[in-house]
């Protein structure tokens, strides 16, 4: 764990500023053209919480900085913890899931621009790199291993309740029909009881990974 809180306060106001620009990029402000309805999608949610947890920890290190200068700079472990493991769902299921049926000519959305690279990839794995270098070990309980869910989950809940009430998120390329729901493979109405196996190769993709945090944080960094 590095413990200079001046190289941990500058990394991770660093990491605030760049989750914030490409947010706004995506949202299209940056265009001049905003599109509020992005705020529906799960990348940016992700995103945004990061963003707060970047902030946070930034303010909490530069108040004991003005302390001294060597010593933990992790702080809020477990929910860190969780918020990385929110945000590479991003991440994985983006490059997994979305990224392959995306045309590399479509005009309208290009797979390669860097905020999408930057939401999709940079900024979970910023999120990621501040656990290791400053989360304090040994600090996690096993039920943390189950809060990974909330998040995803009540997203989930909250924009499907929204395409049932009648929310279109987008009209579709192939049939001109509207989408009820902002990802295909919770999509009820085009994959019906098939949605439900994704979201259980989902949770336990969670669930995994959750499990592999806290066997690193108890017992392997506990050696070290």
């Amino acid at each position: 764990m590095i413990k200079d809180r001046r190289f941990a306060l500058i990394f991770r106001a660093a990491s605030m500023l760049f989750a914030f620009v490409n947010l706004l990029s995506m949202l299209g402000v940056l265009q001049g053209a905003m599109q509020p309805e992005m705020l529906m999608y799960y990348t940016l949610q992700s995103n945004i919480l990061v963003m707060l947890l970047f902030g946070a920890l930034a303010v909490q290190t530069g108040i004991d900085l003005r302390k001294e200068r060597f010593g933990s700079a992790g702080y809020f472990t477990r929910f860190e913890m969780v918020c990385v493991i929110n945000i590479l769902l991003t991440l994985v299921v983006y490059w997994t899931l979305l990224a392959p049926g995306i045309s590399s000519t479509d005009e309208e959305y290009s797979l390669w621009a860097f905020d999408n690279l930057a939401v999709h990839g940079i900024t979970p794995l910023l999120c990621l790199l501040d656990y290791i270098l400053f989360s304090q070990p040994r600090h996690l309980k096993y039920r943390d291993v189950y809060n990974v869910l909330i998040f995803p989950l009540t997203y989930m809940a909250a924009t499907s309740l929204a395409g049932l009430l009648g929310y279109v998120y987008m009209v579709s390329p192939t049939d001109g029909k509207p989408v009820r729901f902002p990802y295909f493979f919770y999509d009820f109405d085009r994959i019906g009881s098939a949605s439900l196996i994704y979201i259980g190769v989902l949770i336990a993709f969670f669930m995994m990974i959750a499990h592999f945090f806290y066997l690193v944080d108890t017992k392997i960094r506990k050696i070290l």
